[in-house]
């Protein structure tokens, strides 16, 4: 499907400049060992696998057309960690790696590869997966008291993809209001 869908681009637009590699689901919550396997392989599978199938695809592309720009969403899962959730942290962290190898890969061939680790975005993911009560003491310690919005991801995203930032590659950039800061 990602080979298809770049190759569409590419027939209709003549080339691929630029790409945002947004897949995510958490999986099940509980201390490690009491995961089940499946739910690694689940977690993993779509989160970094899934990432690994998008820049296998695009690079190529890129390179055909002289450079260009990716960036794949992580998380701040993916610098920090967070209790309960060691198979999204571990694939959140696969995606930050993943983005810095491929970015030292490809710097010379003018492909830029970044990272945007959202925190607390309201999102339907978000929602879905904290409890209320839960989400009331995360704010009550968030830096700026407040969720982000879906649209502060997306400005850090379309400045990573523009020429502003072409010397800006290989970086895992939290979009999360301090809280990694703290």
């Amino acid at each position: 499907a990602v080979r298809r869908a770049v190759e569409q681009t590419v027939a209709r637009f003549g080339r691929l400049d630029a790409a945002f590699n947004a897949a995510g689901i958490d999986g099940a919550a509980g201390p490690l060992a009491d995961l089940p396997l499946d739910n690694w392989h689940r977690v993993l599978a779509v989160n970094l696998t899934g990432t690994y199938s998008c820049l296998r695809h695009q690079i190529p592309a890129m390179l055909a057309s002289g450079g260009g720009a990716i960036v794949n969403c992580a998380s701040t899962a993916g610098i920090t960690a967070a209790p309960h959730f060691s198979t999204y942290v571990a694939s959140k962290h696969g995606v930050v790696g993943i983005s810095k190898a491929a970015a030292l890969d490809y710097a010379r061939q003018n492909i830029r590869v970044n990272a945007v680790c959202p925190g607390m975005i309201a999102t339907p993911m978000a929602v879905a997966s904290l409890p209320p009560e839960l989400l009331e003491a995360l704010l009550a310690e968030s830096p700026l008291g407040r969720q982000g919005r879906p649209e502060e991801v997306a400005s850090a995203v379309l400045w990573l993809c523009d020429p502003a930032s072409s010397f800006v590659t290989g970086q895992a950039i939290a979009v999360d209001g301090a809280w990694t800061t703290r």
